[in-house]
């Protein structure tokens, strides 16, 4: 996302949060008491207003805190606990793009274009991650939130009930009133029902000690589990639920709603191990995956992405840029309007295709030695379109096939055996006679 984007959206929030707060204090509340200052609305006001400061507060703290990096040339202790390992190699988890070993529990962020300590979700509405630093703020604004928004609906609730007492009640609501009356119910009980199911989602994970993706990794272990691929294990970082929450929002009960810096530095975190009890890797390796490694030497990745079906690099492949693929079109239309010799229209995929030196050449064997099927540009290149995964197959006409078949079985290319039947010859005894 852009960053006008996002500190549009934050705007936008705070937008909301302030018509939401005081709006319903100066619109409808205020007249409720008849302009005056008095001790019950002043009691009615100040928890009110006390919540709606928390809010802003943990906003501000959500949206300027950073959730935490990795330190540069950071390398895992793999001679401790504590360490997590890729399904596939196995071994400390690695980002390509930082290029950077990874944290336990940190993952890269493609929004912010960086690794995230313990890292839960991106979130829009902060424009920043959640993550390490910050989480803690994030479980208090959401907390504030749902707080606040029952509050405030309490309250209007209260004004229309009042106002309800008799026939003649709503006489005493102007205009105004009930336009922001309604306004209020339209504005805060979506953002009520919206971030109260997220603040249960979140507040259970808190309980858990798990992150969003972490969440995800423990669906997919206990999908396997039930399937029976692999034994039932625990969760490594779920310590119980009170030091789970101690591990976000500090160790004093009393101070849990104010906003503190979370303890650690979001590089190892505390394991759920006993003694004796070996620790299981996380997140778990499928056993499915095994057929994609060698028993004995492990998964090992090629040294490049592009390769043929037997391992080999192929150096006339090379990955297109953009200017290729923006000028694609205007170089057909060239090549339309003035017709080269030794072109071919036909993909280099294409049985027929011919190479610009096959074509020039005159074919005496009947064969054409096209089996690369590789498009080969004007500096020798190939052009390949950008984001091409698994492995390229070296493709081979029809005439290739045959010569290599003849071959196996001992004949030579180009003479080929036919069986041609010979005219019934006339018997000995007609030829005597004549």
């Amino acid at each position: 996302m852009h960053r006008f984007w996002g500190w549009l959206i934050v705007n936008l929030v705070l937008c909301l949060i302030s018509f939401i707060a005081y709006s319903s204090q100066i619109f409808i509340i205020w007249p409720w008491y008849g302009n005056a200052l008095s001790v019950e609305l002043l009691t009615l006001l100040l928890p009110f207003n006390f919540l709606v400061g928390m809010l802003l507060w943990n906003y501000f703290l959500c949206v300027n805190t950073d959730p935490g990096q990795v330190p540069d040339k950071w390398r895992p202790d793999t001679h401790t606990d504590g360490f997590e390992v890729n399904k596939l190699t196995r071994q400390p988890r690695y980002c390509r793009t930082c290029e950077s070993y990874k944290p336990p529990r940190a993952h890269h962020c493609r929004q912010c274009n960086r690794c995230v300590l313990r890292m839960d979700h991106h979130c829009p509405w902060i424009n920043n991650c959640v993550g390490h630093f910050n989480y803690g703020h994030f479980i208090r604004f959401l907390f504030f939130v749902d707080v606040a928004c029952s509050y405030h609906i309490a309250m209007v609730s209260y004004r229309v009930m009042d106002a309800n007492r008799s026939p003649t009640a709503w006489n005493w609501l102007s205009s105004t009133e009930l336009i922001f009356i309604i306004l209020n119910y339209v504005a805060c009980v979506p953002v009520l029902l919206a971030v109260g199911g997220f603040s249960l989602l979140h507040f259970h994970s808190l309980l858990g000690n798990t992150t969003t993706i972490e969440r995800w990794e423990k669906d997919k272990a206990a999908t396997m589990v039930r399937y029976g691929r692999i034994q039932s294990l625990k969760f490594p970082y779920n310590l119980g639920n009170r030091r789970n929450i101690e591990s976000v929002l500090g160790t004093n009960f009393w101070l849990w709603c104010c906003p503190t810096r979370t303890l650690g530095n979001g590089l190892k975190y505390e394991l759920n191990a006993v003694d004796g009890e070996p620790l299981e890797s996380w997140p778990p390796k499928d056993p499915d995956h095994s057929h994609y490694e060698d028993p004995v030497a492990g998964f090992q990745l090629p040294d490049t992405p592009w390769t043929f079906e037997n391992g080999s690099f192929n150096p006339d492949l090379q990955p297109s840029n953009s200017a290729i693929r923006q000028n694609q079109n205007q170089a057909k239309r060239r090549r339309k309007a003035n017709p080269a010799s030794g072109t071919s229209d036909l993909p280099p995929y294409h049985p027929d295709y011919q190479s610009p030196n096959e074509m020039d050449a005159p074919d005496d064997s009947g064969s054409s030695d096209s089996g690369s099927g590789l498009f080969n540009s004007s500096n020798g290149t190939t052009r390949v379109r950008r984001g091409s995964e698994g492995y390229e197959v070296k493709l081979e006409d029809r005439n290739l096939m045959l010569r290599k078949y003849l071959e196996s079985v001992g004949e030579t290319p180009g003479r080929y055996h036919r069986y041609i039947p010979m005219p019934d010859s006339e018997s000995e005894d007609e030829v005597e006679g004549a």
